[in-house]
């Protein structure tokens, strides 16, 4: 942790911001921008993941870095039932389906790992120093 100096420096941030541009180009496409709730929805959870691991990060302290990524794991979870929806109506293929679901149970896993990682050491933030 003490060589990553911004959040930016993350994997699991830049993992997070090619799943929110990957959800906003399907979002964009004719058929699916017409799903207005559907397309705000998985704009909005996608975003979230991101989000939420930068706002924790720079929140400076472990305990709340690590509530923000389980809020950011929290939607990836969402993100990923909405694809189901997305591929059900048909917004996005079959292909299109499996290729996000993988990227977002991926960006989950690593966002559990890096979780537990943070638990185990003795970093406390950047405003405990």
């Amino acid at each position: 942790m003490a060589t990553v100096n911004n959040f930016e420096d993350l994997e699991i941030w830049q993992m997070a911001r090619e799943i929110c541009n990957k959800v906003h180009g399907y979002t964009r496409r004719e058929n699916f921008r017409k799903d207005f709730s559907l397309v705000d929805q998985m704009n909005r959870s996608s975003a979230s993941i991101m989000d939420n691991i930068a706002e924790g990060f720079e929140r400076e302290g472990k305990k709340e870095f690590i509530q923000f990524l389980y809020i950011s794991k929290g939607s990836s979870g969402e993100c990923r039932s909405q694809t189901y929806r997305a591929f059900d109506r048909k917004h996005i293929t079959e292909e299109e389906h499996k290729e996000l679901y993988s990227m977002l149970k991926n960006e989950s896993q690593k966002n559990r790992s890096f979780i537990q990682y943070l638990k185990q050491t003795g970093y406390k933030g950047q405003k405990y120093k």
